[in-house]
């Protein structure tokens, strides 16, 4: 995105930069066809009041502002008439050129006076009764080079301001740049804070499974044939699958592949759980019960799904050691299907609600941590989002939103 717009930038400095070169490069041909306008236009006056007065006395008054001095040159060199009277008789300092006279074309250029002034010099031929003589006229060029002047001026404001704009804009990159780093070390070192704190809890969870099973262990080395060995040998096999369980808990967690989405049957799901968690709900003497409606579908992975309800309904069982209900169910509300599983067992304080779904906080004596944390990645993952509401004593409820699969008649 930055690359494109810098690209933008570019093309339309030079383009503005193109602009104002061609209007500043045009701006002095546009001058000088200004003043050879004006010329002619002189001229043809001048020829007018010399056509009716043959003795050009009345061409003493025609002073236009822009005329600096005109004469009439003829055939021999002489001053007919020039703005100076005491030049009028004599020879022509400057020759008026032979083309003028003899072929009646007309020549121009820039001259600089004895003042310093730069001036426009035309030379046309002007015909009289009978004679051709030749005008000089020298015209100021201030109007016209105004022209050129403010293209000039326009020129450079474009300049400045194009290089002020690319000041501002180099700086906001690098102050873009410089914040962008910012947010990527700041991240880093929340990351990386993460992981320490995150291998500080592996580490402590790791330590006491087996802190126990060492122990065991030398107990059975010292006496390997005693009869209360057989019980330490079961707790090093149940330390040793508390560990695989807790590895495996982490492969979930850092998973990142996603699997397949396919459309999901949400009442299969609930039911496929339920009758998994049947037999140890019937030990503790928990009654379970599923409502859910015929095809409500939800888009995603069913296995990820059935792994989700399995998490929360073991934790719903464990609070509720001395019999009780678990209530499995799930609703269409509009575009999205929620689901909640309930219990009436101890719940959870208020104060522990807002870290249950941080990863390896726990309350339990033996657990990971890690189950409520995978349940939020996965429903994450699904486009969809998991809350509990809890009080002490009266149990819990976590609900799960997801998007519904709809059919192309807009139903379940």
């Amino acid at each position: 995105m930055r690359k494109t717009l810098l690209l933008g930038a570019v093309l339309l400095s030079a383009v503005l930069t193109w602009f104002a070169v061609s209007n500043y490069s045009s701006a002095r041909p546009v001058a000088e066809e200004n003043l050879r306008g004006l010329a002619l236009s002189l001229t043809t006056a001048i020829e007018n009041i010399a056509v009716h007065d043959p003795t050009l006395h009345n061409l003493v008054p025609f002073q236009p502002d822009d005329i600096a001095f005109f004469a009439i040159v003829d055939r021999n060199g002489s001053y007919r008439f020039h703005s100076n009277p005491d030049l009028v008789g004599r020879s022509a300092k400057v020759p008026i050129p032979l083309s003028t006279l003899q072929n009646g074309m007309t020549t121009d250029e820039r001259i600089t006076l004895q003042t310093g002034e730069q001036a426009f010099e035309f030379n046309a031929p002007l015909h009289l009764p009978g004679e051709t003589l030749a005008l000089r006229l020298t015209l100021h060029t201030y109007r016209a080079d105004a022209v050129v002047r403010r293209a000039r001026l326009n020129m450079m404001i474009l300049f400045g301001l194009l290089a002020g704009g690319w000041v501002l804009t180099l700086a906001l990159c690098r102050l873009t740049r410089r914040e962008e780093q910012h947010v990527l070390e700041m991240a880093r070192r929340e990351s990386l804070a993460k992981l320490g704190e995150m291998g500080a809890m592996l580490a402590h969870e790791i330590r006491n499974p087996l802190a126990g099973i060492k122990g065991y262990a030398q107990v059975i080395e010292k006496k390997p044939m005693e009869e209360r060995n057989r019980s330490f040998a079961g707790r090093i096999v149940a330390e040793t699958q508390r560990l695989e369980s807790l590895v495996s808990s982490l492969l979930d967690y850092a998973r990142s592949d996603r699997e397949a989405m396919a459309t999901v049957d949400l009442g299969e799901v609930i039911c496929h759980a339920a009758e998994l968690l049947q037999p140890e709900a019937e030990k503790l003497r928990i009654k379970i019960t599923c409502v859910c409606p015929e095809g409500l579908r939800v888009t995603g992975d069913q296995d990820r799904l059935g792994q989700v309800l399995l998490n929360l309904s073991k934790n719903a069982l464990q609070a509720m050691p001395e019999s009780g209900l678990l209530r499995i169910t799930a609703e269409a509300l509009d575009k999205h299907a929620v689901i909640k599983v309930a219990d009436n067992g101890h719940g959870i304080s208020r104060e522990e609600i807002p870290r249950i779904f941080e990863p390896f906080f726990t309350t339990r004596a033996k657990g990971t941590g890690l189950g409520l944390a995978l349940c939020r990645k996965i429903i994450e993952e699904h486009g969809g989002s998991i809350e509990v509401q809890s009080a002490v004593g009266a149990g819990s409820t976590v609900s799960i939103t997801l998007a519904r699969h709809l059919d192309h008649q807009g139903g379940s």
